[in-house]
C-alpha cells in the first residue's frame, strides 16, 4: 500500500507542450489548428498543457509601405515571383484543408517582436493561446499590421488584458529578454524552423505535421510519461452541491 502511494504521489498531473512559433509564419497557423485538432481526438485531451514560446524567422526585419509577401519571398530564397507566388497558392490550400482563410494579398509585412512581448503578458494570465488565435487572424486573414501599437492593443483588450498594463508593455521593452530568451532555448535545442513541437521536454515534432503524427506522439508521451488523466466535468448547470460555505 505504501509504494502504491508513493507512486501515485509521484505522477504528473499535465502533459505539457512547447511550442515555438512565429506569428509571421502561415505554418504556424496551421500547425495551430491541427495540434487543436489531435487534441480534440485525444482521450487525456484536458491533462494536456500547451505554453506560447517565441521565435523570431527575421528578428532584424524593418518593412517599408512597398513590402508584399510575393516579393519578401521571391528575394529571401532567390526565387522568381512565379515560384513565390506558386508558394503562396500551396499554402493558401494547406490553410483552407484546415479550416482557415489565407489571404496574403492583404498581408502587412511588420516586425513581430511586440506582439510576442504582449503575448508574454497574455502568457502571465493564461490567455496566449486566446491571443496567438488572434495575432494569426489579424496577420494572414484579415490583413492588419500586428505592428502598430493600436491593432496590438485592441487584440490585447479583445482577449480580456487591461488598457494599463497592455500600454505599460507596448511603450516599453518590458519582456524583450523573455522572447529572447525563449528563442535562444531554440537555438540550444537545435530548432531550425517553425512551428516547433517539444512534447514532455522528451520529444520534439518539426513543422506542421499531420493530424496523425500529433496523436501518435500524444499517446507515445502519456504512456510514458506516466501522467493522471484529469476529470471531465459533463455538467455544469448549477445542480444542487455543498461547498465550503454550506449546501444549497
Amino acid at each position: 500500500m505504501e509504494k502504491d502511494i508513493l507512486k501515485k504521489n509521484t505522477m504528473k498531473n499535465k502533459l505539457k507542450i512547447q511550442i515555438w512559433s512565429d506569428i509571421m509564419c502561415p505554418f504556424c497557423y496551421i500547425g495551430k489548428r491541427r495540434i487543436e485538432e489531435s487534441l480534440e481526438k485525444f482521450e487525456h485531451k484536458n491533462s494536456v498543457e500547451i505554453e506560447w514560446k517565441s521565435f523570431q524567422l527575421d528578428a532584424g526585419f524593418v518593412a517599408s509601405d512597398d513590402d508584399n509577401m510575393v516579393d519578401h519571398l521571391a528575394n529571401k530564397y532567390r526565387k522568381d515571383t512565379v515560384w513565390a507566388h506558386g508558394m503562396l497558392d500551396d499554402m493558401t490550400q494547406n490553410a483552407k484543408n484546415s479550416g482557415l482563410d489565407f489571404n496574403f494579398e492583404k498581408a502587412v509585412m511588420a516586425n513581430s517582436l511586440n506582439a510576442h512581448r504582449l503575448l508574454h503578458l497574455a502568457k502571465k494570465y493564461s490567455l496566449a493561446n486566446d491571443l496567438e488565435e488572434l495575432l494569426f487572424k489579424a496577420y494572414l486573414t484579415d490583413g492588419l499590421n500586428i505592428n502598430n501599437l493600436a491593432t496590438l492593443k485592441d487584440l490585447g483588450l479583445k482577449v480580456g488584458l487591461e488598457s494599463q498594463e497592455i500600454d505599460e508593455v507596448l511603450h516599453s521593452d518590458t519582456y524583450a529578454k523573455e522572447v529572447a530568451a525563449d528563442i535562444l532555448e531554440a537555438q540550444a535545442i537545435g530548432v531550425q524552423g517553425v512551428p516547433f513541437y517539444v512534447f514532455d521536454n522528451k520529444y520534439s515534432v518539426s513543422g506542421a505535421q499531420h493530424v496523425d503524427t500529433f496523436i501518435s506522439t500524444l499517446e507515445k508521451v502519456w504512456h510514458e510519461g506516466n501522467f493522471v488523466s484529469k476529470p471531465t466535468l459533463l455538467n455544469n448547470t448549477g445542480g444542487a452541491s455543498c461547498g465550503i460555505d454550506g449546501c444549497d
